[in-house]
């Protein structure tokens, strides 16, 4: 982040701190001054590390990764960002206006906010972010593992940058054997392994809920093929 060339006359800067295409993540804290109001997308992130919130002016995340059903968002706003909204802007999507109606100027998806709340509950039956923290780091470690240390998985972009925690990237040395292991893996339990379309390879989406015996099945099962 410190070798950004950012604009001068910029409003804001944006940026995503993980990428689950490739699997690469972003692990500085913006550090940019004050002057710079930096907004972040932490869809793929949000409750799996702790975050400093005071680094930010605008913190949004859709739930479908660790919070709940998707069609929910967590949004984290600076106090003093507030009443600047846009005279276009509808007032459903202006933050001023959900924050001073608790977030319930229209009908919200009370289903989905159940659901997040019983997630909340387990995430701090199982020792709060930071807990959680160490675990996705567990997970991580023994995934990327197998990939570094085997000459038959490799992700060539997570080499050069920091790989992510929570959406995992391969891809097999000889690509033809693709279908075969997509296939022999969802024979052994362990679903939805397919890679994004564009870069193909295979991709596992290890976020909170899943627990590290599941990562160690991959892993298990990367082995023998």
């Amino acid at each position: 982040m410190r070798e950004w060339q950012l604009s001068d006359n910029a409003a804001y800067l944006h940026y995503c701190p993980n990428e689950t295409i490739d699997g690469i993540a972003i692990d500085e804290t913006p550090d940019f001054g004050p002057e710079v109001v930096v907004t972040a997308d932490f869809s793929s992130t949000i409750l799996s590390a702790p975050l400093d919130v005071s680094r930010y002016g605008v913190i949004y995340a859709g739930a479908q990764k660790n919070i709940g059903p998707a069609g929910l968002t967590l949004v984290i706003v600076r106090e003093d960002l507030l009443g600047k909204a846009h005279e276009s802007c509808p007032s459903i999507l202006d933050y001023t206006v959900l924050n001073d109606n608790d977030s319930m100027f229209n009908t919200p998806p009370t289903f989905a906010w159940y659901l997040s709340g019983l997630v909340f509950k387990w995430l701090k039956a199982q020792g709060g972010v930071a807990a959680m923290h160490k675990i996705n780091q567990q997970k991580a470690e023994l995934l990327y593992g197998v990939i570094d240390n085997s000459d038959f998985y490799r992700n060539d972009v997570a080499q050069a940058q920091p790989f992510a925690d929570e959406c995992s990237a391969f891809q097999l040395a000889d690509n033809a054997l693709d279908k075969v292991f997509l296939e022999e893996s969802f024979a052994a339990g362990l679903h939805a392994l397919k890679g994004h379309r564009v870069v193909g390879g295979m991709r596992a989406s290890i976020y909170n809920a899943m627990p590290i015996e599941g990562v160690k099945a991959l892993t298990d099962f990367m082995i023998d093929f």
